[in-house]
């Protein structure tokens, strides 16, 4: 699935007693257990009176309020060098004015970090913003549990959006079960159980509950209130258990003492879950609207128990849509009514329970840990998704940053517009989908691509569903009769060729590669990885070099992920040797191409031998890919400099001059790909400019001063005629559109965007 090697954890960490330190054990060991050949490790921070016994994975601690521990911290990171840093960060368990002890670690280490923000705040101090901005620009990748964390990272701090992943609380795997065995196991047969845990303090709301209760037992006089949970640390330290005995006084005042019981300690997993199992209704009567995240109510979630919960933001987005009730902040009456009502209706109760526990599944601990691989793959090489060598750059100082200019906001409207249950309808009549053409594989494989793409980009609920619907089509497609895909299938579902072209095959291929290493559904991943070598076996009989070109992109990508198979990556060498003899047979003093003429999606050819070239270490397919593309750029750029992608009416025209028309967003989107991949190959600033260059095609810089773009909802005109643009917005373009948009962005985010050359007039289709 990945080719991190290792990754490093900063956090609290068991047996230190906390929210943090829980969460951190167990990401590392769900990261661990998901990606076994990973080497993992954890530095642990330290409170200034904490001496712990820390398992192996522990190797380096930190005193929060010790400046050179932070700095001898970075200094043993640089030295063990893993692949990318994951910081658990809340502004509590570092040292200094909002936690700024931590960026005298962070300023000085030389991988990328991936920062979780178990907080993010609408209204930060002044101290809490001056440290978390700075500890924004350095991440790479950040983080949150909910949506309201990305509005909050968006509105108050400005954080770009593709920076941004949205991950929730991982759970454990615990199937559905009832209570009653765990209610015998600890002693609580024949009580209907109320349950709270966390540490202990005054803002988990406990008084309201146990306000609650008397309204609880009229109805339900076999009712009990557990509240399990040691005492918080500081408030141990600073006021001993006089809290708790507060709240045991607050119960007896009330006569329901016999009603609640306190159990002061710090249970492990397997005794928490035992606890979480056997309540009946699991309540969260936080006091604090602004907690963006509860590992408690994660759990009990999970579990498939019904909720009771203040309105606390997390609470919020989880118990939404029925799947459990939120009461007023401080309101014991409300409290108490919606508990009984639970209690006293099994089919209520059970009917919420079946809810949480179907909607929560996305959210148990291997599901997480692939998501935080992802990411952490994402952080390495924000460039391309499962490429670890970052861009470098000849002349950093020529080079702008991602924030002195604007790249568009990624829109799906048009997309999702030329979608219905079968798959992507091919073509438009401007932008209303025409069904007379009905569907192929080339656009939904290019759709799948996109979808695989788009993950990274932070658009779950979206890119599951699109996902889904493309993969069904491929998988639809494949013909075992004849062991190739079809490609054309009119709007009524019927196949209308029983094989598709070489280069629809190859599309196949290279989607479902892609597939195999980045989608986040592990059975999808199964599925892809089986196909793939099923539909590759045909592949080497094929004589269409962009049938080869498709095939090793997808290549590039399976076989990162299945290293072991070594069918797979002899076929890749034989692929790319038999494009590198093309191009050499071929190759002439003005002519250095692999055919003796152009046409469509001409740059994948030269990208194609990069990608190859940098994984199988090949210098040879290196430089002949980065020959031809200098060749190809230098044909495809306008005498006034920007970007003119090669016409169709020179399409099969022997060693004929590019002409001007007509010109296709395909071209384009094929030439900033493969600009990504000479960039990290050679590092040199032409390829940055390069891509720039054919992005601002779409936006205007191009030979009719016209913008192809609607930017309100991601629509792509599908080209350039001498005297007009075409105005259909078919399938094909607008993921064109789109991909070189993420591109464009993965570009940015590397650092590597030269500056913006002033854009010749365009008229823009939406602002």
């Amino acid at each position: 699935m990945t080719k991190l090697h290792s990754v490093a954890f900063i956090g609290n960490h068991l047996p230190r007693r906390c929210g943090i330190a829980t969460f951190t054990h167990d990401l590392h060991r769900a990261v661990a257990t998901a990606a076994p050949a990973i080497d993992t490790s954890v530095v642990a921070m330290n409170d200034p009176v904490g001496v712990y016994d820390y398992p192996s994975p522990v190797r380096f601690q930190l005193r929060d309020n010790a400046l050179n521990d932070y700095r001898k911290g970075a200094a043993a990171l640089n030295d063990a060098g893993p692949d990318v840093v994951s910081l658990q960060h809340e502004f509590g368990i570092f040292g200094g004015a909002a936690g700024a002890n931590i960026l005298e670690l962070l300023t000085r280490l030389r991988m990328p970090v991936v920062t979780t923000l178990h907080t993010v705040l609408a209204m930060p101090s002044p101290e809490q913003r001056a440290v978390l901005d700075q500890i924004l620009g350095i991440s790479a990748k950040l983080v949150v549990m909910s949506d309201k964390g990305r509005y909050f990272l968006r509105s108050v701090h400005g954080v770009a959006a593709e920076k941004i992943a949205v991950i929730p609380h991982g759970i454990p795997e615990y199937p559905f079960i009832e209570p009653q065995n765990a209610k015998a196991k600890l002693g609580f047969a024949d009580k209907a159980v109320v349950l709270t845990f966390g540490l202990l303090s005054p803002s988990k709301g406990i008084e309201t509950m146990i306000d609650a209760m008397p309204v609880i037992v009229k109805t339900s006089p076999n009712a009990v209130y557990i509240v399990l949970g040691a005492t918080h640390p500081n408030l141990v330290r600073d006021q001993g258990e006089a809290y708790r005995e507060s709240l045991m006084l607050r119960a007896q005042r009330l006569g329901i003492a016999n009603h609640v019981v306190f159990l002061n300690q710090f249970v492990d997993q397997a005794t928490l879950l035992d606890y979480i199992s056997m309540c009946d209704v699991y309540v969260t009567p936080y006091l604090n609207v602004a907690q963006m995240t509860s590992g408690t109510l994660a759990y009990s979630f999970g579990l498939g128990k019904a909720v009771v919960s203040t309105p606390y933001w997390h609470a919020q987005e989880l118990l939404a849509d029925g799947r459990g009730i939120l009461v007023p902040f401080g309101d014991a009456a409300a409290t108490g009514a919606e508990i009984s009502g639970l209690l006293t209706n099994d089919v209520r109760r059970n009917a919420m329970r079946k809810r949480a526990y179907l909607a929560s599944r996305s959210m148990t601990w291997p599901r997480t840990a692939t998501s935080y691989l992802s990411v952490f793959d994402d952080a390495c090489d924000p460039a391309r998704p499962g490429n670890r060598q970052p861009i470098r750059l000849a002349n950093a100082n020529s080079i702008e940053r991602q924030n002195e200019f604007s790249v568009p906001e990624l829109r799906t409207n048009s997309l999702l517009a030329m979608c219905d249950s079968t798959g992507l309808i091919q073509h438009a009549v401007h932008c209303v989908p025409d069904r007379a053409h009905g569907y192929c594989i080339d656009d939904n494989a290019r759709a799948l691509l996109f979808a695989c793409n788009l993950k990274k980009n932070d658009e779950p609920l979206l890119t599951e569903t699109l996902t889904t619907r493309f993969a069904a089509f491929i998988q639809h497609a494949w013909n075992p009769e004849t062991q190739r895909f079809r490609n054309f299938m009119s709007y009524d579902r019927r196949w209308l060729e029983p094989i598709g072209s070489e280069d629809s095959h190859g599309r196949a291929l290279w989607a479902l590669g892609i597939c195999s290493a980045t989608d986040t559904n592990p059975s999808r991943r199964n599925w892809a990885v089986n196909l793939f070598k099923t539909a590759l076996v045909s592949v080497e009989d094929f004589s269409s070099p962009r049938a080869w070109a498709f095939t090793l992109l997808g290549l590039d990508a399976y076989c990162a992920t299945m290293p072991s198979d070594f069918a797979a990556d002899r076929l890749r060498r034989v692929l790319a040797d038999r494009l590198l003899f093309l191009l050499q047979k071929t190759r002439t003093d003005g002519w250095h191409w692999f055919e003796n003429v152009l046409a469509y999606d001409n740059a994948r050819l030269a990208q194609a031998l990069i990608e190859t070239g940098l994984a199988t270490a090949s210098q040879s397919h290196i430089e002949a890919g980065l020959g031809s593309l200098r060749w190809l750029t230098a044909q495809q750029t306008a005498p006034s400099g920007y970007f003119r992608p090669v016409g169709t009416e020179s399409f099969g025209k022997f060693h004929a001059k590019p002409a001007k028309f007509d010109q296709q967003p395909v071209d384009a989107t094929a030439t900033i790909a493969a600009c990504l991949a000479a960039a990290r190959a050679d590092g040199s600033p032409e390829w940055p400019t390069s891509a720039r260059r054919a992005f601002d095609w779409f936006l205007g810089a191009n030979d009719l001063r016209i913008s192809l773009v609607d930017l309100a909802t991601g629509g792509c005109l599908d080209g350039l005629h001498a005297d007009r643009p075409n105005q259909n917005m078919g399938a094909e373009s607008v993921l064109s559109y789109l991909q070189a948009l993420i591109d464009i962005r993965q570009l940015t985010r590397a650092g590597a965007v030269p500056r913006h050359t002033k854009l010749l007039p365009s008229l823009a289709l939406s602002a």
